[in-house]
């Protein structure tokens, strides 16, 4: 009977994700050295130069969140959209910055901290295309959907919008098949477009017609409570100090964007 107590003490152990050997999930708190997952094609949030350097306002707030978290060593390592949750969970990163959007789906899967910014969707179209104002306007053009996003999806299931869906890997990809003509639209979060439209200039335009809230987590390991607690106290600090509006100034300062400046509501770690 006792062995059977203890097999039924370990299952359960496991069941909640905590090793036996090594205690609980590993956090990315007090940890020496952080892998962080990063977006390397979203001028603005998560850009890797041709010298392999990473640049953007996710890249800088991932090197700040990593800092309060007592983090003297980083590696960035480049994700796309559809192997953000997969990463976390085989523990190939120790987080995700990386315009990664909150919802419910995703919060059965991994856990976030934050969120460190609210987003909020638009359009990307092409520079000549005056026929899109709004979202409704995207009915029967071929909009760019990216693996592992959910933005299409707000939409052509949420909006109900009967728009033609044109795979893509990347949202890089898509600004490519946008300008050569092979999407007629871009709908993700304003600031990933804002970036793309800083880059690209007149050949592409913002149609500036949000419609949603897009709430950026950073991605957690399953299990990692304490690490999310602590992230969110880092957000806290970050933008009481002024660092969050200065990295915002920064980075789309420029592109007319109204950003927010205030600390976001938190979703809760549990």
């Amino acid at each position: 009977m006792r062995l059977r107590r203890i097999a039924l003490a370990l299952t359960l152990l496991a069941a909640a994700g905590c090793g036996v050997a090594g205690g609980a999930t590993p956090s990315v708190s007090g940890k020496d050295h952080l892998t962080i997952g990063v977006a390397k094609d979203q001028p603005g949030l998560g850009f890797r130069e041709g010298n392999g350097e990473f640049k953007g306002f996710d890249i800088d707030v991932a090197r700040d969140i990593a800092k309060r978290l007592g983090a003297k060593d980083l590696t960035f390592k480049p994700l796309a959209s559809g192997e953000r949750e997969q990463a976390l969970r085989a523990g190939d990163v120790d987080m995700v910055v990386a315009s990664y959007s909150i919802t419910q789906q995703r919060k059965t899967r991994v856990v976030f901290g934050g969120p460190y910014y609210v987003a909020h969707q638009d359009i990307l179209v092409r520079g000549t295309d005056t026929t899109v104002r709004n979202v409704r306007d995207l009915r029967g053009k071929r909009l760019c959907q990216v693996t592992g996003s959910v933005s299409w999806q707000r939409v052509t299931q949420e909006r109900k919008i009967d728009a033609r869906l044109v795979p893509a890997s990347t949202y890089g990809q898509c600004l490519d098949d946008l300008t050569s003509g092979t999407v007629d639209a871009i709908s993700t979060d304003d600031l990933i477009l804002a970036g793309f439209a800083a880059q690209r200039g007149n050949q592409v335009r913002f149609v500036n017609a949000p419609f949603s809230d897009e709430k950026y987590g950073v991605g957690l390991r399953p299990g990692d409570i304490g690490g999310c607690e602590d992230v969110n106290k880092a957000i806290t600090e970050m933008y009481q100090d002024g660092t969050a509006a200065t990295l915002l100034k920064r980075w789309f300062g420029s592109t007319g964007l109204n950003v927010t400046t205030t600390v976001p509501q938190f979703e809760g770690c549990g």
